[in-house]
């Protein structure tokens, strides 16, 4: 499937809108559409003490993922208290603020469960375009409002959205680092391994984490739930960094030092059967990602004189270099769409940057510029977004999303504290 995905039919305010049924948000003339979200109503006192809760999470997910331009509230003229039904609402009041799109939410609480309604709606007809409702407990506000972000994502992209979706990163706690895994946003995070130095970490397809940790004293590579009991996933009595799963969950990638050279092996998921495929002493193999189809392996590799991305068979074969330009390039991260592999770049200046390349023509694209030192990207599983590290706010590296194309840089509320390797899984 190719990035020119377009999206769902949609009747649009404007006649240029009308002319088309769809809207490539690939094309250099797309523009997010200017969306209205106002605060959702509630039924009760117990809905209004966890809506603020469910709106933040509301507005940040619909802010940051790249389709829409959320409009600011101080500029709305409709009633705070306008229901949420097509004869309720004064569409005049919502077109005289530019939005093109409606989004009204309605809370409820029945017991534990929380309820949310959500209508969308086409400003320019006055027509409603979707109406749906889910449930999820009270205790998690924020998550209700991923459940109908998502919703409304699929609606306009016939895609899985990305916001019931997990990140696992690392944060800096005094002398060590601690891993965890957290809502797509960063919030809701659970302790994975803590105590001491754990690194890189990994997201399997079953929702486990894998990562590098030097709790027996040399580093191996263990996994482990929240709340669960690590477990050594490999341990070769060597240096074993940089896991990498399959699609599928089958296989697992990842660097052992040898010396002074480090070399790329792979094993079955259950870290049996390991065997190395790379062999080219005292250089340097790392960073191993799988493609989507399991049949290759974008790593990072100085044998060419500079850290380099190439691209190898899943047995080791067919080795080519796949960047030319710069001579700093690493952390590479393959595009569950396939055709995009977005890496880390150190620049002229000593700064770091993030790219992509198109597998297939080379091509690269720059994707963040003069803001601080930007590192270790991940796509998200629907490829569209990525999210990374970041020293623009006050050089502490913290983390970030954008679109695959750069756009919509986004802080995530993660809270404060020094982040790194984040991850993204589903």
């Amino acid at each position: 499937m190719t990035r020119s995905l377009l999206l769902l039919s949609l009747l649009p305010a404007t006649a240029a809108f009308a002319q088309a049924t769809t809207l490539d948000i690939n094309g250099a003339q797309f523009k997010p559409l200017p969306v209205a979200v106002p605060q959702p109503i509630t039924q009760d006192d117990n809905a209004r003490r966890v809506a603020p809760e469910f709106d933040e999470g509301m507005l940040f997910d619909l802010g940051a993922c790249g389709l829409f331009q959320v409009l600011d509230r101080k500029s709305y003229l409709a009633d705070a208290k306008e229901g949420i039904t097509t004869s309720a609402i004064n569409f005049t009041n919502w077109a005289n603020v530019g939005a093109d799109l409606l989004v009204k939410t309605q809370l409820s609480l029945d017991g534990d469960t929380l309820r949310g309604d959500l209508r969308l709606f086409t400003v320019g007809t006055g027509r409603e375009e979707l109406k749906l409702s889910e449930s999820h407990t009270a205790k998690e506000p924020r998550r209700l409002a991923h459940k109908l972000a998502d919703a409304l994502y699929k609606h306009f992209t016939k895609e899985t959205g990305p916001f019931l979706t997990h990140l696992a990163w690392v944060k800096k706690n005094g002398a060590g680092k601690d891993v965890y895994l957290s809502d797509w946003d960063g919030k809701n995070a659970v302790t994975v391994a803590s105590g001491g130095i754990n690194l890189l970490p990994a997201l399997t397809p079953d929702g486990a984490v894998a990562f590098t940790s030097y709790r027996k004293g040399k580093p191996d590579l263990w996994v482990a739930r929240p709340g669960g009991e690590a477990k050594v996933l490999v341990a070769q009595g060597r240096m074993a960094t940089g896991i990498s799963y399959s699609a599928d969950g089958r296989r697992i990638a990842y660097s052992l030092a040898d010396g002074e050279s480090s070399q790329i092996w792979t094993a079955a998921g259950d870290g049996s059967g390991a065997k190395q495929i790379t062999n080219t002493p005292y250089f340097i193999n790392t960073s191993p990602s799988w493609s989507p189809d399991g049949k290759r392996l974008a790593f990072v590799s100085n044998r060419g004189g500079t850290p380099q991305i190439y691209l190898m068979g899943a047995d080791g074969s067919d080795v080519k270099r796949l960047t030319f330009q710069g001579n700093y390039n690493q952390t590479p991260d393959w595009s569950p769409r396939g055709d995009l592999i977005a890496f880390t770049a150190r620049d002229e200046r000593n700064a770091f940057d993030l790219f992509t390349i198109d597998v297939t023509s080379g091509k690269v694209n720059r994707l963040t510029q003069d803001q601080g030192n930007n590192e270790e990207p991940s796509f998200s599983p629907n490829g569209r977004l990525i999210v990374f590290t970041s020293t623009r706010s006050g050089g502490v590296p913290t983390m970030f999303v954008m679109t695959f194309d750069g756009n919509n840089q986004v802080q995530l509320p993660a809270g404060g504290g020094s982040f790194s390797t984040p991850v993204w899984g589903k």
